[in-house]
């Protein structure tokens, strides 16, 4: 598993990660993807290490997933429960992650509500002058990492499962449809599918899809870890507020929950009426490619964003291997920022 060109200690965003970072991370799932398919399922690859999961916000799929990486990985797993901790008592979150700091954690695994705390916890790590590694497992209305990584593992690796790369989705075209406004999600997704050189619409009513979304990705931050590389990539995005031009010709269609917890106002007339502009349907589908796929990263809700036909469709829904790439790629992350610690 190659990892000689990855230098990161912390993940926490991708609007900086290079094409050689996009590729690094799928070969080492695509190696840890063919661990999965073996009687015995763990390597030694971070025995000793200690990793914590600091969920401060509910989670089924992604604090799951995360776990058995782990444990895959043959690390310790410590997880927090906000619900159950000092927290409660007022204790601070700083405090709190000092706290598994002093146990011996080796990385952790930060899921907020707040953008901006997985940063905030990173940055005290440095301070202390730690080798502690932070993982951004979704804050706020920034960024979801892992998440986009395991969507474009699962696309590409339809390309080819073997050696899954970023440049075989080049000129694709991808929509990503439905509450771009409050998707972390969307964020991390749009950096890594336009790194790729795919053509991404993003379609949604005005209300949960600003204008500002038509400018995200015209400058890419600059990071002082990669001065001197090549200028910034040629990113394309669209913008529609009707979802048959972002559906015309698709290659994948990626429809996103409505975050009702999020919404401080009423954004919506009515779920029926969201269904009917912007529900993913068999027949909507009929404007894409014919071999289109769909993805969505969960929780859903049916018969609102995405219709049931289409979400247990064979054909159709890419959703359980989104599941499964989860796995791999999370390995992958927990491996390349913990090897230089082995």
């Amino acid at each position: 598993m190659a990892n000689a060109h990855w230098t990161r200690r912390h993940v926490l965003s991708l609007a900086d990660f290079t094409p050689e970072e996009y590729d690094t991370v799928l070969q080492t799932a695509a190696s840890f993807g063919e661990v999965l398919t073996r009687r015995t399922k763990k390597v030694p690859a971070l025995q000793g290490q200690v990793i914590t999961n600091l969920f401060f916000e509910s989670s089924t799929r992604t604090r799951s997933s995360f776990e058995l990486a782990a444990k895959r990985l043959s690390a310790d797993v410590l997880n927090f429960a906000a619900g159950t901790s000092s927290l409660t008592k007022g204790e601070t979150i700083l405090d709190t992650a000092k706290t598994y700091l002093a146990m011996g954690t080796d990385m952790m695994v930060i899921r907020h509500r707040e953008a901006g705390v997985p940063a905030a916890i990173a940055q005290e790590m440095d301070r202390l002058g730690t080798n502690v590694g932070v993982l951004n497992a979704g804050d706020g209305q920034h960024e979801h990492p892992s998440q986009a990584l395991l969507d474009l593992f699962t696309l590409t690796t339809l390309y080819d499962p073997a050696h899954p790369r970023l440049e075989v989705l080049k000129d694709k075209k991808i929509a990503i449809v439905g509450d771009i406004l409050h998707s972390r999600v969307a964020r991390s997704n749009i950096w890594s599918l336009t790194a790729s050189g795919a053509e991404v619409h993003l379609a949604g009513p005005p209300t949960l899809l600003p204008k500002l979304f038509a400018d995200f990705v015209k400058v890419d931050p600059p990071n002082p870890a990669t001065a001197g590389n090549p200028p910034p990539l040629d990113r394309k995005l669209f913008i529609h507020w009707q979802l048959e031009p972002a559906l015309q010709d698709a290659d994948y269609v990626m429809t996103l929950r409505l975050q009702k917890e999020r919404m401080t106002s009423h954004l919506l007339p009515s779920l029926r009426e969201y269904h009917l502009q912007f529900g993913i349907t068999e027949e909507r589908l009929k404007l894409c490619k014919p071999n289109v796929k769909v993805l969505h990263p969960g929780p859903t809700n049916r018969g609102v964003e995405i219709s049931s036909e289409v979400m247990d469709s064979p054909k159709f829904s890419l959703i359980s291997q989104q599941v499964t790439s989860g796995v791999a790629v999370r390995m992958a992350l927990l491996y390349l920022m913990g090897s230089g610690r082995s």
